[in-house]
């Protein structure tokens, strides 16, 4: 009976295999090598004409399937030297913020709007927006809420501008995935974000209900128009324990 099921098997397998592209065929080979230690980090990768030759393929399929290794972050290309397996770097591994990936459930979550006005820009807003002290800006504050408990704060300093709608958009914003969206760039092109640990002050800790001093993730963002010139700046102070930096190295 296992005989006659693996029979059936097999040509399912070489039917699936026969319509991979050719190009995704040497990017999990290649992957599954370095994978397995077969290409070392740091070490050179066979040449384009004998990974050519070994699947049959042209060059112009080849640098597509090595362009998407590079993409991955597993291979990177070395002008005049050839093509090596990328070591793995922790310091340039791209770490990914979980709780600000969409995994809260819009019925669990509240967005709630602690403070809207306007103000005139002291020095460090102005600096941060490349404004004169005394330039009309827009704060907001916002506190995100799950299952009822205070876990995010939200200050926000938004270049005054009658032109544009932004104020009125921003103060409708009730969903955590909308206020993520406009924070994440969706209405600016370009932008900086860092994220950095600290002791929440007497005022911050008050709002999230934590006591002074008690350790949060800063998440700073400068968000930029299209010629390149800022247009918002704030943070968002998450408290430690309901989030966590991950990252994967090496071939997944």
């Amino acid at each position: 009976m296992a005989s006659e099921r693996t029979r059936q098997m097999k040509p399912a397998a070489e039917h699936a295999r026969a319509f991979t592209p050719a190009y995704r065929h040497i990017v999990d080979t290649v992957s599954d090598r370095i994978a397995c230690g077969l290409y070392e980090p740091g070490s050179r990768l066979p040449s384009e004409s004998k990974f050519c030759t070994e699947f049959g393929v042209s060059p112009m399929t080849l640098r597509r399937a090595l362009a998407i290794l590079a993409e991955k972050g597993l291979i990177t290309t070395e002008k005049g030297r050839g093509t090596f397996v990328r070591p793995v770097d922790l310091g340039t591994s791209p770490f990914r913020l979980e709780g600000l990936d969409g995994g809260w459930p819009a019925e669990s979550t509240e967005v709630r709007l602690l403070a809207a006005s306007t103000a005139r820009a002291d020095g460090r807003v102005a600096c941060r927006l490349a404004l004169d002290e005394g330039d009309r800006v827009v704060c907001l504050k916002r506190l995100i809420l799950k299952n009822g408990e205070p876990a995010m704060y939200h200050v926000e300093y938004v270049v005054f501008d009658a032109r544009r709608p932004l104020v009125e958009s921003q103060l409708q914003l009730t969903p955590l995935q909308g206020l993520l969206e406009t924070a994440g760039g969706h209405r600016f092109p370009r932008g900086r974000v860092t994220l950095r640990a600290l002791s929440l002050s007497p005022e911050d800790a008050k709002v999230l209900e934590e006591p002074g001093g008690a350790p949060a993730l800063c998440l700073e963002h400068v968000f930029e128009d299209t010629d390149r010139r800022p247009v918002s700046w704030g943070w968002f102070l998450l408290r430690a324990h309901l989030f966590q930096l991950r990252a994967h190295l090496g071939p997944e």
